[in-house]
């Protein structure tokens, strides 16, 4: 059976490292596994497992959020969620660099997709700041660490995946539990966005011309309705999030089509083409990693690496702090989905073992993979952002650096102090387990 597990980790591990999709990846470790693990019979359970794995009422809301994503994005919300942000902070040194940061919160609200809200922002911001005196690779660097905050802020698409995989866990606790953290990283990133601003003279040359404030509210409101919308819903219990999904897919409809009139047929066409190629990805990853989970579960792969894990020490914070390190590490090479997928069933366990709450925990992971997504070499926020600037990705390590750090220091103030996450939830009258 140590054969059997060395190959399930080894061939997942070696097709990673020659750039196999994590899909394959995923399907060949966990073939190789049974192979030599079980028996050829036990290859009768591929097909069932596949299926299984997304055969889940909740994983219906994550093409749903995809596509709402899509949607506002296409509908020009994020231009006039821009206006109403200007309307707010005003011309100041650092003052795009913090609408554009504001802005990347509100999409979070929407579609729950970091790439997606990264890519929407800098579309309309990039060409505004550049034009104030921003460099480009700062830009980009801002708004990719902003976009971010879209895994932690709900309705992310990551936690769905979270509250999925680990029964017994309350969607809407972690929902409620990500909001105080998500706006956290969002100052994490605001703090050093405004500090570098004033430091290099960035944005000398902004428009000293303020928006009228109640003109571009009465024009962002149907966007800032969409989070209430989507938030309200869950709260009154009016909703369960797919159908809150359901929702936000038509509201965004609504207003793409009737409000603002900035979708027809053609538009609308492209976004579901689109949301469907991005959606079928992404459950793709998550059948065939049903297949890899219920190898190693069988083969007692992921308890053996726990024990390990726990045998390093007996101290819960040696142990928290060597779990956050790796999943940094895996943030670093991979999208937020595939490392829920892969790690849950290893550190479930250890978090158990430890009775720590699990909705703390999810909220953890969520933070520290929000980072990873903004951390070189594959950081998926900074690719989508950098080629819209147009710039190469290394221009931007210059700026990574500080903002990486203050959001650390924000995911410590989490891991030291659980209120953080916990105590929404707990006034809002959530089972927190």
């Amino acid at each position: 059976m140590l054969e059997a597990n060395i190959a399930l980790l080894g061939v997942f591990i070696f097709l990673l490292l020659i750039g196999a999709p994590i899909a394959v990846a995923l399907a060949a470790g966990g073939v190789a596994g049974i192979l030599l693990g079980l028996d050829l019979h036990a290859l009768a359970t591929v097909g069932t497992n596949t299926y299984n794995a997304i055969a889940k009422y909740p994983l219906i809301a994550i093409p749903l959020f995809i596509l709402t994503g899509m949607i506002f994005e296409k509908s020009g919300v994020a231009a006039r969620l821009v206006t109403f942000a200007q309307a707010c902070v005003g011309a100041r040194r650092g003052g795009l660099a913090m609408v554009a940061i504001l802005v990347c919160m509100i999409m979070a609200g929407m579609s729950g997709s970091g790439p997606a809200d990264a890519a929407a922002v800098a579309t309309v911001m990039v060409p505004s700041m550049l034009r104030a005196g921003y460099p480009k690779p700062f830009s980009a660097s801002v708004i990719a660490a902003a976009a971010s905050t879209a895994i932690v802020i709900p309705p992310s698409i990551a936690l769905i995946v979270y509250a999925v995989l680990v029964p017994g866990t309350d969607l809407r606790a972690l929902f409620a539990a990500g909001l105080i953290p998500g706006l956290l990283v969002g100052l994490a990133v605001a703090i050093p966005t405004v500090l570098l601003s004033r430091r290099h003279n960035f944005g000398a040359a902004e428009d000293t011309e303020r928006p009228a404030f109640w003109q571009s509210l009465r024009e962002a409101a149907p966007g800032l309705l969409a989070p209430v919308i989507i938030l309200g819903g869950l709260r009154s219990g009016l909703f369960t999030a797919t159908e809150t999904a359901v929702v936000a897919v038509f509201y965004g409809l609504f207003i793409g089509t009737l409000v603002y009139r900035t979708m027809g047929w053609r538009e609308i066409y492209q976004v579901l083409v689109d949301g469907a190629r991005i959606s079928a990805v992404l459950m793709l990853i998550i059948s065939l990693a049903g297949i890899f989970a219920w190898a190693g579960s069988t083969m007692g792969a992921f308890r053996m690496a726990a024990e390990a894990l726990l045998s390093v020490s007996s101290d819960q914070w040696v142990i928290l702090i060597v779990l956050m390190v790796l999943l940094l590490l895996a943030g670093m090479v991979l999208d937020g989905v595939s490392i829920y997928l892969i790690t849950l069933p290893l550190l479930i366990p250890i978090a158990t073992a430890f009775d720590w709450s699990l909705v703390w925990f999810g909220i953890m992971m969520a933070m520290n993979i929000a980072i990873g997504q903004f951390t070189p070499p594959v950081a998926v926020n900074l690719i989508v952002t950098a080629r819209v600037a147009g710039v190469p990705i290394e221009s931007t390590f210059r700026w990574v650096g500080w903002i990486l750090l203050s959001m650390v220091i924000a995911l410590g103030l989490v891991i030291l102090f659980p209120e953080i996450a916990l105590w929404l939830p707990r006034v809002l009258g959530y089972r927190i387990t």
